[in-house]
């Protein structure tokens, strides 16, 4: 048994247009897999649809008319559907829906970032270690207390262009080392 002209043309058209279609609802929605989901409904409300490959004639009274150009149709259909889903407030967004859920971002660091992070502390700490005393209480009171260069030069009896000298060859120091690190 043969399927109906008019699920030929529907399933044709998605064939044809489907990637197109996502294209264009992805920057509506913001999301490329929801952007699939709304194209996947605008193909299922298309297809319930009488007469989608139809003629021109008048459609019976009760019935609904031939579509003549089903492709700016569905172009409406997918804008209509993303821009109701933009609308939707967030508690309407089903918590064990996975296209949703793949949309948001992760909340926490992957681990290879904890990793790529703790070795970057580490070679930070070392680096640290390895400056003179004046050098390392300089940043440690600018960059991690933050402190003023004027607090900073009070402490050490030093000028505040001189403290300023000290806080940069510190960060000069640690980042020569964090990018031989990562050679």
């Amino acid at each position: 048994m043969r399927p109906p002209a008019q699920d030929l043309a529907v399933d044709e058209l998605y064939a044809r247009h489907r990637l197109a279609l996502i294209d264009y609802a992805a920057p509506i929605v913001g999301c490329r897999a929801r952007a699939e989901d709304v194209v996947q409904e605008a193909f299922i409300r298309l297809s319930g649809r009488q007469g989608v490959a139809g003629a021109t004639a008048q459609a019976p009274e009760g019935l609904q008319a031939p579509i003549t150009h089903p492709l700016p149709y569905l172009y409406r259909i997918v804008r209509n559907l993303a821009l109701d889903w933009v609308r939707r407030p967030a508690a309407a967004v089903e918590a064990h829906d996975p296209g949703a859920l793949s949309c948001l971002p992760a909340a926490t660091a992957t681990p290879e970032q904890t990793v790529l992070q703790r070795d970057q502390l580490r070679v930070l700490a070392e680096a640290l270690a390895e400056l003179p005393a004046r050098t390392r209480i300089a940043f440690k009171m600018h960059r991690l207390e933050g402190r003023s260069l004027r607090e900073v030069a009070d402490r050490l009896g030093v000028s505040v262009v001189r403290a300023h000298q000290l806080v940069k060859d510190a960060i000069r120091h640690a980042a020569d080392r964090l990018d031989a690190e990562d050679r």
